[in-house]
């Protein structure tokens, strides 16, 4: 069994995680420490054992929140961060970087801001396309053997990536977008996965919580929010997406679930190796979404799904050019 699979079954997880990066960074609102700290502790209460945050979000922010909200919990919980990618507090913008050194430092400060002697899955959350990937995981794997991090994953990679990762040291889980109206896992990640015993990890699994309703207007995205530069949050291409989206209502309506519970639940029927992570600042969207774990689906109904969310129907890349290009996954052609 995949270790990770085995931590969480140990901590009694659901199959359903918690993205952290919305309370501190990504959509134009942030809340205070005080009502995140309630938020963590709240999602704890209600059942939540696998914790995902990173070194990037709200410029380290989200991190010591995560620390102070789950103080305590460490035995009880599955600890995820990334790094490889923060915000450079000179240059006051993102920066990518593998360097082994980079990753290390980043690291003990992770550590450090957690309040933790180690992470249970530590991310390369982005390939450093300037230093080979097997350099950045051999540091992680250095990281393994001093017994501070239990697990490495890599985010946002191609199979090819994986396979080159792998042959330097196992990869316990990867993290990518993957929702009804992002399938690009399916091209051929996915795949890879599987070959080796390697998690999925699914992040915006509501896409960006359009799948749940979130989003009916792009006027409504505020100065910010990185969807307002997304492609598929565009005026001309919303309204289009918004014709899928009254399909997919009508389709929760009859089962008498929310859109995002049933986006949740076709996520979920697409494998067990598939762990969902999405993210809210809302403690009733955490408990809805905790629900999703236990609907299930058959088999006519995901294929009814399948076949509504087909990639060439919905309108709009997923990333501008410039954040396409920070990313090594497979994109579908035309």
């Amino acid at each position: 069994m995949n270790p990770l699979l085995a931590r969480l079954k140990a901590t009694g997880s659901p199959a359903v995680g918690l993205g952290c990066m919305n309370l501190s960074h990504g959509y134009g609102h942030s809340v205070t420490e005080a009502e995140g700290r309630r938020a963590l502790e709240e999602a704890f209460e209600m059942g939540y054992r696998h914790f995902d945050t990173a070194t990037l979000y709200g410029a380290t922010a989200n991190e010591r929140l995560v620390g102070k909200a789950l103080a305590g919990r460490r035995d009880a919980i599955l600890l995820a961060s990334k790094c490889g990618m923060a915000i450079d507090p000179e240059l006051g913008r993102k920066v990518i970087d593998g360097r082994p050194a980079t990753l290390r430092r980043q690291c003990e400060a992770s550590l450090e801001r957690l309040q933790v002697d180690h992470i249970d899955l530590y991310y390369l959350h982005r390939w450093d396309k300037g230093v080979p990937i097997e350099e950045s995981v051999g540091e992680l794997a250095r990281l393994v053997e001093e017994g501070k991090i239990g697990a490495i994953g890599l985010s946002e990679v191609s199979a090819a990536t994986l396979r080159r990762a792998r042959d330097e040291h196992p990869i316990a889980a990867v993290q990518s977008e993957y929702s009804l109206w992002t399938r690009n896992p399916e091209i051929a990640v996915l795949e890879a996965c599987r070959e080796a015993d390697t998690l999925f990890v699914a992040f915006s699994p509501l896409g960006r919580g359009f799948l749940a309703g979130a989003v009916r207007e792009s006027e409504s995205l505020i100065e910010g929010d990185v969807r307002r530069g997304m492609p598929r949050f565009s005026t001309e291409n919303l309204t289009r997406n918004l014709a899928l989206l009254a399909e997919l209502e009508a389709g929760a309506r009859e089962l008498d679930v929310t859109s995002g519970q049933l986006a949740l639940a076709w996520l979920r029927a697409r494998g067990d190796d598939i762990l969902p992570i999405p993210g809210t600042r809302r403690v009733a969207h955490m408990r809805e979404n905790l629900a999703a774990a236990e609907l299930g689906l058959n088999a006519d109904t995901v294929a009814r799904l399948d076949t509504l969310f087909t990639p060439h129907r919905i309108a709009g890349a997923r990333y501008a050019e410039a954040p396409q290009a920070e990313v090594d996954t497979e994109q579908f052609t035309e």
